[in-house]
């Protein structure tokens, strides 16, 4: 489909812009209708390329759509809607399956943490995928019997699961919809160790994809360092290597401050590829930061909204100033993305947004929206985009001019997005 857009704001000034299934074909003063598909009249609004939210994942944000949210208790489980399973999220507390199983007795139940990194089951749950319980990542107490808590556990546990590829397919593309109208056309999923089946799911979508997760990719490889039971560096050091021996970069998950020295210190012994990321960076200590030019940031400035309370109480008084930190990293000449790592962080940009320009946890961190925005507009490789002659045709049109959509950034300020061909720009790699 040729889309005709007319009276559309790019780089500051009124014009028309040609978007074909190839790309934009053309920008300029009243551009001719001939053979287009579709005429939109931009009202004055700025025609943007689409948004990339540089680090999520599909998968569990669409499973928590139709989740339990456990995140001011797990008394919800109690009213869960009738189904074979309960499926919660969001958890602040790490409880046994003795706990689960007084709060959900007659159904399999499965919590996730709000970090991500920990599952909980009842013991129903645990009999429905005893087959799948080996390995050192399955809490036993002394008896040697599970207590219900999988660390790590995602992908196992979803091969483990009874195969429910419709309702998956379905939450899926309502999470697409509800992606367009936030304005985003791609992402880059972050999920580690995709089997075959997922990536072919994940392709299928309307959407541009990059696959961290993705084995046989040429994206960044997602490496995941354990909070809780970190690798030695010689393990890790060689998780690099082999990824650069491919020519892949690397995606390294740190969230705490040894993490990130850990990390740091592979890469040093490893070598360094043009694109190995660091996910999150969550505590960056000040005399870290000039080790960390050359490598790109992921960020998510939304995580300090959502948790500020946690954060204040849970994380280490002398880490709290070096949270996710975006100016300094800025200033220091390092490549910083803003993402929302969805479900566990919130999925709006603009969100994100408000929080760089807002945030109350480590404030001298803050960046203008200025700042922070043109990260949105750079594609999976971190490659800046625009509105211009061959550039990619997904677009995003705004209801006001761009400099009054950035002085109060909000959701609904996108008008709508036009993405002609989303499967050719689904890939694994950059």
């Amino acid at each position: 489909m040729r889309t005709l857009f007319t009276d559309v704001e790019v780089d500051g000034r009124g014009c028309d812009v040609l978007v074909g299934p190839g790309g934009i074909e053309a920008v300029g003063d009243r551009l001719a209708s001939t053979g287009a598909d579709e005429h939109v009249d931009g009202g004055g609004g700025a025609l943007i390329p689409g948004l990339h939210d540089h680090h999520l994942h599909l998968l569990a944000t669409a499973a928590a759509r139709t989740s339990v949210d456990c995140s001011t208790g797990l008394d919800r489980l109690r009213s869960a809607p009738p189904g074979p399973w309960v499926r919660g999220v969001g958890a602040v507390e790490s409880v046994d399956r003795h706990v689960l199983d007084a709060l959900v007795p007659d159904r399999p139940a499965r919590v996730q943490h709000s970090s991500g990194g920990l599952w909980m089951l009842n013991s129903r749950a645990l009999a429905a995928v005893s087959p799948a319980l080996a390995g050192p990542d399955v809490e036993r107490d002394r008896d040697g019997v599970p207590t219900g808590r999988l660390w790590r556990f995602d992908s196992r546990l979803r091969a483990a699961l009874p195969d429910r590829a419709a309702e998956t397919r379905q939450s899926l593309a309502t999470l697409v919809e509800e992606l367009h109208r936030l304005g985003i056309t791609s992402v880059t999923d972050a999920t580690p160790d995709l089997d075959p089946p997922t990536v072919a799911l994940l392709s299928d979508l309307p959407l541009g994809v990059t696959l961290l997760g993705d084995p046989d990719g040429t994206a960044p490889r997602k490496i995941l360092v354990r909070d809780h039971d970190l690798p030695d560096l010689a393990a890790l050091t060689t998780q690099v290597a082999e990824a650069h021996e491919q020519r892949r970069p690397v995606a390294v998950h740190c969230v705490t401050r040894e993490a990130l020295l850990l990390t740091l210190a592979a890469l040093d012994d490893a070598g360094r590829l043009p694109g190995d990321r660091i996910e999150h960076a969550a505590v960056v200590p000040p005399e870290v930061r000039a080790r960390l030019r050359g490598l790109t940031v992921v960020t998510q400035p939304g995580m300090l909204v959502a948790r500020t309370e946690r954060y204040r109480t849970e994380v280490d008084p002398d880490d709290l100033d070096h949270l996710y930190p975006f100016a300094s990293l800025h200033d220091a000449g390092v490549p910083v993305l803003s993402s929302s790592d969805a479900p566990y962080g919130p999925l709006d940009p603009w969100e994100g947004l408000r929080a760089a320009r807002d945030r109350d946890l480590a404030p001298h961190e803050r960046v203008p929206v200025a700042v922070a925005f043109p990260t949105l507009l750079r594609d999976s490789a971190g490659l800046p985009r625009r509105i211009a002659a061959g550039e990619a045709p997904a677009v995003c049109l705004l209801e006001v001019p761009l400099a009054e959509a950035l002085r109060a950034p909000a959701a609904d300020l996108v008008r709508l997005v036009r993405d002609p061909a989303p499967h050719r720009r689904i890939r694994s790699g950059r």
